[in-house]
């Protein structure tokens, strides 16, 4: 049977054609609906489908009834779970910590003329109704077919917001473009399970994880799972998150470790489609009346970010990488001796004995003393960062041990005699963290490390594991997504352990994540489109619940040469001022990134690391706010405007924090079209008033400053001093600075702050 335009081939991966076929399950008109233990228990009888275009019942195959439920938790979360035998219905897993705000409401439900309304019982509040009445039709002819039974069931999560499962998105009955609830089977044993919502003609979507795409998500579909995203502009990602936010003001979370495909409104403009590896249905719908709302929802599932230190807000400088004490040592002397502010040093992948192979161990040779070259940078004000992964390598000192006590997921027999091509780093197996004994050996070796001044671990890769090895907590199709999350939570465990600070420095992400910071980016070219492609990345990373999030400036990577390439005076200095407005900034690249090697723009770029400095009071201000909310350091435009339809598709403007837009350059003519929502703005440099909605169109902009607005008379938080570091920082002595009619623009203000030296 050829593949067709239905969606029994297009979206399921459905493959009629093996030598023992899948068969299909669709959902049926539910059978009984009763409350148990203050949940709701629906059973849905599923007939078998015909394969061929038209989706009609296999009459021959009798129907199978499974239990969907639904719980209330708290005011505006409804949860769907059905796990066909299975899987258990739970609270726990490694993405859920519920928070004291989403206790379990009882429901209770009531049928009247074959419509079950389900409410909560405390208020009354509807939140689901289930309609079992026969469709009226009109039979007209002969060639009409009966119209099949469908799941018709509309969810109302807040108690206002409907959110209608995909009941009838077909051409004709047995053409369907969605289902509202199925599963594939094959040889008695379920395969795949998918799930379906309505949505409107101009319904928008944002999240999903890092997304390099325009801020609308609408008309894409997404495979998710987790893998090298080798820069920033393609459909590759480090950080997929089974989370979306649509523009109806709910979200929904999908509660799997499994690959899964998740499509809105793209194979079919009515319906948002979920597709799980795994046989299991288990989404959280979050209702709210903002979008902050329901990213506190969907953080209250699955927990609220931690507290950064100090000094992380400060300048990180970095490049892959340095190869010795004197390099490092030669590096921050100049640093300090031409008043660069900084605060962080990182050591990439050449500080072991050989480049990448990682054995959590300095080459002593080129780092003698390290534990004294370490306490010595701190002294100075200078922490350090280290670059690590979770693969052990056939050449490390440590294989031998790892395997003798399964720390790594051994190969199979199979891939054991042939070989495992796992990548072209070509690492022997992946430490398994599912296994205790295996976290707390793989926290030793970070210890060890810690103990000796080290402030930070940079949890590098971790999207890719070994596929053909044996894990002792679960299989490596459940086990791909989740690794992120496991693995970063060691090395944020122990980190806070014995330096106080918990602090990662992280690339890939999974549900949960967001309580482990930090993140960034990825390998972004330096280059316009690698500027531009990393901001979509963060845009949506912040409508996935992660409140902290960074980039390499001025990118990674360099064309046409991957490591050798001169990277543009204007892209790093225009990286540079969008850097300053991140939670984070870190330098970092294949090449010399360190501001003395761009000699016509130095100046500049000490002024706005001083800028920077400058902010980090309201910067903290902003993150002690993001902690306990649903808000990101960056956050898009629609966040806080989603009534204002051109704020949906801005994707190269906005909000730093409460107080601040800012619209980076991403040209070298630097000329750029900049939207202001409505409201009042001052422009940050030159104390400019805007009364918006206004559109400023191809305005030119000096390479001294960067278009910034700041809602006016808000106040910011600002240190009127210059320091080296975050160390001579005393923030009770910051000042707040008043956007007023008077002020006349931070560079004059502060004037003294920023004169070259």
């Amino acid at each position: 049977m050829k593949p067709t335009n239905y969606h029994l081939f297009d979206f399921l991966d459905f493959d009629p054609n093996l030598s023992k076929p899948e068969s299909l399950w669709k959902s049926c008109r539910p059978t009984c609906v009763k409350v148990v233990d203050g949940d709701i228990h629906i059973e849905i009888p599923f007939q078998k489908q015909r394969l061929d275009n038209d989706m009609a019942a296999d009459s021959s195959a009798p129907r199978a009834v499974h239990t969907l439920i639904l719980r209330q938790y708290g005011p505006k979360i409804l949860r769907l779970f059905m796990g066909f035998g299975q899987w258990p219905l739970s609270d726990h897993s490694e993405m859920l910590i519920l928070d004291e705000r989403v206790d379990k409401l009882p429901l209770d439900v009531k049928f009247e003329e074959g419509v079950y309304t389900i409410f909560t019982l405390a208020d009354g509040v509807t939140r689901g109704v289930i309609d079992v009445r026969e469709p009226v039709v009109e039979r007209w002819s002969d060639l009409q077919p009966d119209p099949q039974e469908t799941l018709d069931l509309t969810l109302y999560p807040d108690g206002k917001r409907q959110v209608r499962l995909a009941a009838y998105d077909h051409f004709s009955p047995p053409r369907y473009d969605a289902l509202p609830l199925a599963y594939c089977e094959m040889e008695d044993r379920k395969e795949r399970a998918t799930l379906s919502f309505e949505c409107s003609q101009d319904e928008c979507f944002g999240g999903t994880g890092e997304r390099f795409a325009k801020m609308d998500l609408s008309g894409r579909s997404f495979f998710l799972k987790n893998q090298d995203g080798q820069g920033v502009n393609n459909t590759r990602t480090y950080k997929n998150i089974p989370f979306y936010i649509s523009s109806r003001m709910y979200g929904a979370f999908f509660h799997t470790t499994s690959h899964s495909k998740i499509d809105l409104a793209c194979h079919s403009s009515r319906s948002v489609q979920f597709l799980s590896y795994q046989p299991l249905v288990d989404v959280f719908v979050i209702g709210g009346d903002s979008v902050e709302e329901i990213i506190r929802g969907y953080r209250d599932l699955t927990g609220y970010p931690s507290m950064p230190p100090l000094w992380s807000y400060g300048v990180w400088m970095s490049r892959m990488t340095y190869f010795g004490a004197d390099e490092v040592n030669g590096i921050c002397d100049r640093l300090r001796h031409e008043h660069y502010p900084c605060d962080v040093i990182h050591l990439d992948t050449g500080w072991f004995r050989t480049d990448w192979l990682c054995e959590w161990k300095f080459n002593e040779e080129r780092f003698p003393e390290p534990e004294k070259f370490i306490r010595d940078l701190n002294k100075r004000g200078f922490r350090v960062s280290l670059w690590q992964l979770p693969y052990v390598a056939e050449d490390a000192e440590q294989i031998d041990e790892a395997r003798a006590n399964d720390y790594i997921g051994p190969l199979t027999k199979k891939q054991a005699s042939e070989g495992s091509n796992f990548s072209a780093l070509d690492y022997a197996g992946t430490i398994d963290f599912t296994y205790p004994a295996a976290t707390e050996w793989y926290k030793g070796l970070l210890r060890n490390l810690l103990n000796m001044g080290v402030s930070c671990i940079k949890t590098d890769f971790g999207e890719n594991i070994h596929m053909d090895a044996v894990y002792k907590g679960m299989k490596p199709e459940l086990l791909n997504n989740l690794y992120a999350l496991l693995y970063q939570k060691a090395a944020y465990e122990v980190t806070k352990e014995v330096t106080g600070d918990g602090i990662v420095w992280a690339r890939s992400a999974w549900a949960g994540c967001q309580r482990y910071p930090l993140h960034w980016g990825g390998d972004s070219c330096s280059s316009w489109d690698g500027l531009a492609g990393s901001l979509k990345g963060g845009l949506h990373f912040g409508l996935s619940g992660f409140a902290f999030w960074s980039h390499d400036v001025p990118g990674f990577h360099t064309l046409p040469n991957f490591m050798n390439s001169c990277v543009d005076d204007d892209v790093y200095l225009r990286w540079t001022q969008f850097g300053v407005f991140t939670s984070h900034i870190r330098y970092h690249g294949t090449n010399k990134r360190e501001p003395w090697h761009y000699p016509a723009i130095a100046a500049l770029v000490k002024r706005w690391w001083r800028l920077r400095y400058c902010l980090i009071p309201y910067i903290v201000r902003e993150s002690e706010k993001a902690i306990n909310s649903g808000h990101a350091l960056v956050e898009a435009m629609i966040f806080r405007n989603p009534d204002d339809i051109t704020c949906r598709h801005i994707d190269d403007q906005y909000y730093f924090g409460q107080d601040f837009l800012v619209a980076p350059v991403m040209n070298s003519e630097s000329v750029r079209d900049i939207y202001l929502p409505k409201g009042e703005w001052i422009d940050f440099f030159s104390g400019e008033i805007f009364e918006g909605p206004l559109w400023l169109k191809n305005q030119k902009i000096a390479k001294e400053n960067m278009p910034v607005f700041a809602h006016l008379n808000s106040e910011i938080p600002f240190y009127p001093f210059r320091v080296e570091c975050t160390d001579e920082m005393d923030l009770t002595k910051s000042e707040l600075v008043k956007m007023g009619y008077n002020f006349e623009g931070i560079w004059a203000k502060y004037s003294r702050l920023f004169a070259d030296d």
